[in-house]
């Protein structure tokens, strides 16, 4: 067990505590696999390495698998016991180079040497195991072009160092990442690739030349019997809109046939029953400028194609892939529910649901073969991810032995409610730091959260509200309209007007917040990332209430956003011209006289750069002193994309955006970070 002691009251002794994701759950039952993520040796980077969980809360400690410095990730187990990963290691019986994309490693049942399994000249990005058959297919990016002419291309780009990309076609970039030239097909790796043997298998071209279909990453599962991969294909229609249909792959030719593709419905996470026999996938329809998006989970029978919703009039999303029990009677997902995100059980005799789980956030559900238990990361607020085992039927969880310890809170969590202008029930959650009274009220910190269609639940590493609380401020974590686990209704009071419902009840939770004994009403700050960017830019122009504003990855100009957002078309379905019109920030610069610390990445495509460099010279424009100075300020990343991920820029981050807020709130003269000044 790693025996780091997490302190938030120090950014560095924060970055170095270890991070859990990912379960993988071996085939007798008795073995999880989780990624343990550590800072680097030289503390610019995260380092992931493998860990064995035991399944029985009353086993052995959970103890390391794998070592290498490049780390591993991805997990999956072969029928016999081995396991798979992914890591960017170096073949031990190469020399050593440049850094390696990733490549599949497999590591022995008996507990031997890892060794390579399979590379690939790009690189290999996931992989899926056949339950029953251990067929392996793997996704991995590959030129247009013939093995030998891949392989030659990608090691002409990095040995040149060439990264441009030349586009014809829409859309061309996601997230941080421009697309190029190489895209993801599907691979089957031999059947008779040995678990215990030296050699690395060849893998077999099962799509060829694949575009935009699998772009957007591995969303793919396969039957029990190795026969048919079930994936999400992208499709691109007019004006670059990119809609994902499901498709059939068989594993022995390649041939390809569409098994669901209604317009205005798009699907996703696709699961497959343990008899082969049925599918689970998600079915989200559409949004449009009038009614937002809506998510279902719907059963596909093979044999008959026939379709049905697994809960009818359920109003709640699905929060990842389902899980089948193992008769196939039943579905487990998780979903979020009034602040939590729980497990629950769909009976599908029935087509009934019953919330199996209590508080918390659940993810990354696997089950025993046999049924007798569910396992999952279970997390909150207050609680980072840990591994936990649920009985299916009853929902009991218990605690299984942490490869993390749990930290000790400078603070305690409760729940705030209030009503909002129209009725509506509103909650949130409040993080109140150790001392925090009447006799000595704790400055507030309103963070609003991103999305929009989200909802605080769960950990976060990046925003994470105790850090502020180990420096003596409470946070609310507000979920005004829009946020997800209050029903379709509450989604579609803010929906055609983000700067209408979402900002009353932003601001009537800040209310019921600032209304409590413990609560200094007159030294508070609003902040907020993405969605919460753009809803603390609206804030900044619409009330002086705040004493700063931190607006990280903010949308400025909605009028325009859509024009450089990496998913434009999906803007232009959502919001009409009117609309953005009505409730883009920038209209009302004029307005604002709070303090604003503006944050953005330079690589952030999805709420683009420039939204925050308009928005600075904008108020440069309207309040730059004869000296050159103001009030307001820009904390600009280049290397960062929509989130800043690297330890040290986070560590920048908190260090900023804290001095920013003791100059304002508490009126402490400014001291910028030391690396900055």
């Amino acid at each position: 067990m790693t025996s780091t002691e997490l302190g938030f009251g120090d950014l560095d002794h924060f970055l170095e505590q270890p991070r859990i994701s990912g379960l993988a759950l071996s085939p007798d039952g008795t073995r999880l696999v989780t990624a343990v993520s550590v800072l680097g040796p030289k503390r610019t980077n995260y380092v992931s390495s493998l860990w064995e969980v035991p399944a029985d809360p009353s086993g052995p400690a959970p103890h390391r698998l794998t070592w290498g410095a490049g780390g591993e990730s991805g997990p999956a187990f072969r029928p016999d016991g081995s396991l798979l990963f992914l890591t960017s290691r170096p073949d031990p019986d190469e020399e050593a180079g440049d850094e390696q994309p990733a490549a599949l490693w497999l590591l022995p049942a008996n507990a031997g040497e890892a060794r390579p399994f399979v590379t690939r000249p790009g690189g290999v990005s996931g992989v899926v195991v056949a339950a029953d058959s251990g067929t392996v297919v793997l996704s991995s990016p590959t030129f247009d072009s013939s093995t030998d002419e891949d392989e030659r291309r990608h090691k002409a780009r990095k040995e040149l160092k060439v990264g441009a990309t030349l586009h014809d076609a829409a859309p061309f970039r996601f997230w941080d990442e421009f697309w190029g030239p190489a895209s993801d097909r599907l691979y089957r790796v031999p059947d008779d690739a040995s678990s215990e043997g030296d050699g690395e298998a060849e893998p077999k071209d099962l799509t060829g030349h694949t575009g935009p279909a699998l772009r957007l990453g591995p969303d793919h599962a396969i039957t029990p019997d190795g026969s048919t991969v079930i994936a999400t294909w992208q499709t691109v229609g007019a004006g670059g809109v990119l809609r994902p249909i499901l498709v059939a792959i068989d594993v022995a030719t390649g041939e390809r046939r569409t098994l669901l593709d209604e317009p205005g419905l798009e699907f996703s996470g696709p699961v497959i029953s343990a008899d082969g026999s049925k599918i689970a996938v998600v079915a989200e329809r559409t949004s449009t400028p009038e009614e937002p998006s809506d998510l279902r989970l719907v059963v596909l029978h093979r044999a008959t194609g026939e379709t049905h919703e697994a809960a009818p009039g359920w109003d709640r999303w699905p929060a990842g892939p389902a899980v089948w029990t193992p008769d196939g009677e039943a579905l487990l997902v998780a979903a979020d529910e009034h602040g939590h995100a729980p497990v629950f059980r769909i009976d599908l005799d029935g087509r009934t649901v019953r919330r199996l789980t209590g508080d918390g956030a659940f993810s990354n559900l696997v089950i025993a073969r046999d049924g007798s238990a569910l396992y999952a990361l279970r997390s909150a607020v207050d609680s980072p991810p840990t591994p936990v085992r649920i009985d299916p039927v009853t929902g009991e969880t218990t605690q299984l032995p942490r490869p993390v310890l749990q930290p000790d809170l400078p603070g305690t969590l409760t729940e705030i409610e209030t009503t909002a202008e129209d009725g509506t029930l509103l909650r949130g959650w409040l993080v109140l730091p150790d001392g925090a009274g009447p006799e000595s009220p704790a400055p507030l910190l309103l963070w609003v959260h991103g999305g929009p269609m989200t909802s605080w639940n769960s950990w976060h590493w990046r925003w994470n509200p105790w850090l502020a609380a180990a420096r003596g401020y409470a946070v609310l974590l507000p979920d005004p309209a829009l946020s997800t686990g209050y029903g379709r209704e509450f989604l579609q009071r803010g929906w055609s007007g983000w700067g209408q419902a979402p900002y009353t009840d932003v601001l009537a939770l800040t209310d019921a917040a600032v209304a409590r004994a413990d609560i200094d009403a007159d030294r508070t700050a609003a902040m907020g990332a993405s969605f919460g960017g753009y809803m603390v830019n609206w804030i900044a122009g619409h009330t002086d209430r705040f004493r700063g504003i931190v607006a990280h990855a903010g949308i400025w100009n909605l009028e325009t956003f859509h024009l450089t957002t990496d998913a434009g078309f999906h803007w232009n379905q959502v919001m009409a011209p009117k609309i953005r019109a009505e409730n883009s920030p920038h209209h009302h610069v004029e307005a604002i006289t709070t303090p604003v610390l503006i944050v953005h990445g330079e690589k952030d495509y999805r709420t683009p750069v420039n939204e925050g460099l308009s928005m600075f010279a904008r108020l440069s424009e309207l309040n730059v002193t004869d000296e050159g100075t103001m009030k307001h300020r820009l904390l600009a990343f280049p290397d960062e994309n929509h989130w800043v991920l690297k330890p040290q820029n986070a560590r920048i981050w908190y260090e900023t955006v804290f001095a920013f807020l003791a100059h304002t709130v508490l009126d402490e003269p400014w001291q910028a970070p030391e690396l900055l000044r």
